[in-house]
């Protein structure tokens, strides 16, 4: 397997010193992970066609890029990989072709992924603007097999929250949902997802829910008890709130989620989340602490070591939270820092901030879809 990642700011490329030296007419993946602004034009698409002639190139607009130790903005990162032995197989769907249903969306989108043998991961890279997060991953696993690792993460808009873009082999538009298949028994892929926010006060349960719109916890108007846990920061609503996520424990016995509130409703006393919340759901409330969100990022990038101590990733491909990029502002580098110092010099990283990541909580288990979390997905062939 060899790597070499890329960014283009302004109008110039450059290529990262620890690259590996690619045929690029052996590159089988292209993942261009850009700014809207610079996604769009027919150019970008074409001139990425053109330097690989027989790769698959998926595309996905992001608020925010990584690359190597650096973020930044209103660029593109694209990574090249020149696989050995591992064959890469792609699918795409469109929100738009399932009557707005995510849940038949992510069935479809992977059903034609598992018909091939020793497939070894999947790469989900959806519209975030469209797609509900939640339905799309209940989608995924329901065909998809618990030992078969499944990452990615919501295309982002910077902070405008407008509209996204993701493509496949073509030039990306809106409501798509990209998947690329991993096939082989030589692939090594390896991941961890940690939020590192803190939870205050006591578990509740909410009483009245409709997807992921939330009325009632304990009988009691959802965002009145919001407003009364933030004190002074309820008047910043809903702008706040991001510094303010729930912590939503699905079933007993099962990981929680973290989910971002993405807006109020005053009439209804109700909060929009970034994903379901359903009744019957254990929640608390979480707050940010600037110095856990980075310690976070350094154990998501420890904990994908955990099952290969003896060796470092070629590529790792990080998928962190717009909510987190916003709240940790001009410290945001300090997270990407973290995970790279995990990694040392010989692994390249490369990735993107995102509206909702997917990753497993735990290896061998089904994907979930997370809010205000550091996803990194590791990537080798041995």
């Amino acid at each position: 397997m060899r790597t070499a990642i890329f960014s283009l700011q302004g109008r110039e490329w450059r290529g990262h010193p620890d690259n590996d030296n690619l045929d690029k007419s052996k590159v089988s993946l292209v993942i261009a992970l850009a700014d809207k602004a610079v996604l769009a034009p027919d150019d970008f698409y074409s001139q990425l066609r053109q330097d690989y002639p027989h790769a698959e190139i998926v595309l996905c607009s992001t608020a925010g890029e990584i690359f190597g130790d650096s973020v930044h903005e209103g660029s593109a990162s694209v990574t090249a990989v020149e696989f050995d032995k591992t064959q890469v197989r792609s699918a795409i769907v469109n929100i738009a072709d399932f009557n707005g249903c995510s849940l038949e969306a992510g069935k479809a989108l992977v059903s034609n992924l598992m018909a091939f043998d020793e497939l070894s991961y999947i790469l989900v890279l959806s519209d975030g603007s469209k797609v509900n997060g939640s339905e799309l991953v209940k989608g995924i696993n329901s065909q998809v097999q618990d030992s078969i690792p499944v990452t990615g993460g919501l295309a982002g808009d910077g902070a405008a929250f407008k509209s996204t873009l993701v493509g496949l082999n073509a030039k990306p538009g809106h409501g798509q949902i990209v998947a690329i298949g991993l096939y082989g028994s030589h692939l090594q892929v390896s991941h961890g997802s940690m939020g590192g926010w803190e939870s205050f006060g006591p578990e509740r349960t909410i009483t009245r829910s409709k997807g992921n719109q939330l009325f009632m916890i304990d009988d009691e108007s959802a965002l009145h008890l919001y407003k009364k846990y933030l004190g002074p920061y309820a008047e910043e609503l809903p702008g706040s709130a991001l510094l303010f996520p729930l912590m939503v424990r699905l079933s007993n016995g099962e990981e929680p989620v973290v989910r971002t509130i993405l807006s109020i409703d005053e009439e209804s006393g109700s909060m929009f989340f970034a994903g379901d919340v359903p009744e019957g759901a254990g929640v608390r409330f979480m707050k940010a602490n600037f110095d856990r969100l980075v310690d976070a990022a350094s154990a998501a990038a420890n904990q994908t070591l955990t099952a290969q101590r003896d060796s470092k990733p070629s590529l790792s491909l990080l998928i962190s939270c717009v909510g987190r990029k916003i709240i940790l502002a001009s410290r945001v580098t300090e997270e990407v820092e973290a995970v790279k110092e995990v990694f040392g010099d010989k692994t390249l990283v490369t990735g993107f901030y995102s509206y909702g990541e997917i990753a497993p909580p735990f290896a061998r288990t089904q994907c979930q879809l997370h809010n205000q979390t550091m996803t990194i997905t590791n990537f080798s062939e041995r």
